[in-house]
């Protein structure tokens, strides 16, 4: 199963390159994207538990990895909490 890494940029211009077990990523984002912070972590959320039942799905087990990144992204997101309207890019998907 490829792994891919999806890069964003955060309302403070801040950039993180984020992992992802699965392609099924890209059915979630598309580079050059803009979203709303709490768009950006509700669909991170949502293709990260994908991505993860998807190793669980070809393994029996599912991937640690990809709710990590879940957490890592919803702590970040708690900076912008006054301004969730505030937009995230996706940089880029490789």
């Amino acid at each position: 199963m490829p792994a891919i890494h999806f890069h964003v940029r955060w309302p403070d211009g801040s950039e993180d390159q984020c992992y992802s077990p699965s392609t099924v990523l890209k059915e979630y984002f598309r580079a050059g994207e803009r979203l709303s912070v709490d768009a950006f972590v509700e669909r991170a959320n949502a293709a990260l538990e994908a991505a993860s039942q998807r190793v669980e799905q070809k393994f029996g087990f599912f991937c640690s990895s990809a709710m990590d990144q879940s957490s890592v992204i919803k702590a970040k997101a708690q900076q912008f909490r006054n301004s969730p309207q505030d937009v995230v890019e996706i940089i880029r998907i490789d």
